[in-house]
């Protein structure tokens, strides 16, 4: 993901959204927060953090709760060193033992090295059904961007 470099255009930050979402989806922590400079600067709906260690220790604690995650991000906006994206993701929570689809923004601010310096993400959850589910198990991040995602299921 930090090979995409900015100034963006339209076509590189639509490839970061999707480099990002498919580095997202191995939720793998130690990987992830390489995409992030080492102070970079977070908020995650009502979390703060400062430098990549936190960042990967909230993802280490996310997605040991979060299982079965699988995310979607789409390219809402640009400019030379920002995006803004729309995302949502669907996750079962081991704790209540219940799907959840989380709708949400978030606005990014990269680095002259591709990482990200920046991120500021606002989300919000809604229980499903297991019927309610659009991304089924398995799925990968090629089935992932062919849900068709319309008012119509919301």
């Amino acid at each position: 993901m930090a090979s995409i470099l900015p100034p963006f255009t339209k076509d590189t930050a639509y490839q970061k959204v999707k480099a990002a979402q498919k580095l997202w989806n191995t939720q793998d922590p130690a990987k992830v927060s390489l995409a992030y400079t080492e102070d970079t600067i977070w908020r995650n709906r009502d979390t703060f953090l400062n430098g990549r260690k936190e960042v990967q220790e909230f993802l280490e604690s996310k997605w040991k709760k979060e299982t079965k995650y699988k995310l979607r991000k789409e390219l809402f906006a640009f400019t030379d060193n920002k995006i803004a994206v729309q995302f949502w993701y669907e996750f079962y929570d081991e704790g209540d033992r219940s799907w959840y689809r989380c709708y949400g923004l978030e606005d990014w601010t990269f680095a002259e090295d591709g990482r990200m310096a920046k991120r500021q993400m606002s989300g919000n959850n809604v229980k499903l059904g297991e019927h309610e589910r659009w991304f089924v198990d398995g799925a990968n991040d090629e089935d992932v961007d062919k849900v068709e995602i319309s008012a119509a299921h919301w």
